[in-house]
């Protein structure tokens, strides 16, 4: 049985490389096709670790890591998704940003995916904010790697009350595992308020 354990700070510690090591599995796949370097993952999930309002949520089989989810106040973020939220005006003390959610195809389809999103919009309101927001890779329909069977996961983010945002876009790059050297993608942002919280501020986003 699948189990979810929520971790913050200097307890994500001894969970990084578990976490590192199913990115760079789950990655590999369409659409993010992500030619992952375990240094580079040790640095990066490192500074959830190390952010203030930041946390770690974990689906543990019998102690195995078999999905990971992150989350953390935008102030921390890095400055690729700060900056759409900068441009205009938004109140980054009052968005907190969703990191990856990564899961061994063995286990989806079990309700995990909707487990991840509770446990990080329930610290977002430990942490006061007013707005979650993820962004995704854009790829064309007919990139050479998708799928044929392959389904995006609009349809569950809508679901879970989110809206996608294109005009709120961020430029990130890593190496596809089928090209020779690193490119920048686009990443569209989705964006929800939270319930059960006063309007937000004209300026707040």
């Amino acid at each position: 049985m699948v189990e979810i354990e929520v971790v913050s700070g200097a307890a994500m510690r001894p969970w990084l490389s578990d976490a590192a090591r199913l990115r760079i599995q789950v990655f590999r796949e369409f659409p993010y096709l992500y030619d992952g370097n375990a240094d580079y993952e040790a640095r990066y999930l490192d500074t959830f670790a190390s952010a203030l309002d930041s946390t770690l949520i974990l689906a543990l089989d019998r102690g195995e890591v078999v999905g990971c989810a992150t989350a953390m106040a935008m102030r921390g973020a890095d400055i690729e998704f700060r900056r759409p939220f900068e441009d205009i005006n938004a109140r980054l003390d009052e968005i907190c940003y969703f990191g990856e959610s990564v899961l061994d195809i063995r286990y989806r389809g079990q309700g995990i995916g909707h487990q991840f999103f509770d446990a990080r919009e329930a610290h977002a309101r430990r942490c006061q904010a007013r707005l979650t927001t993820f962004c995704a890779v854009q790829r064309p329909a007919d990139h050479p790697l998708r799928p044929p069977a392959y389904r995006p996961l609009d349809a569950f983010w809508k679901k879970r009350g989110y809206q996608r945002r294109d005009d709120l876009t961020a430029r990130f790059g890593w190496k596809d595992i089928d090209q020779p050297t690193m490119s920048e993608k686009t990443m569209i942002f989705w964006t929800r308020k939270l319930t059960k919280q006063p309007e937000m501020s004209r300026n707040s986003f």
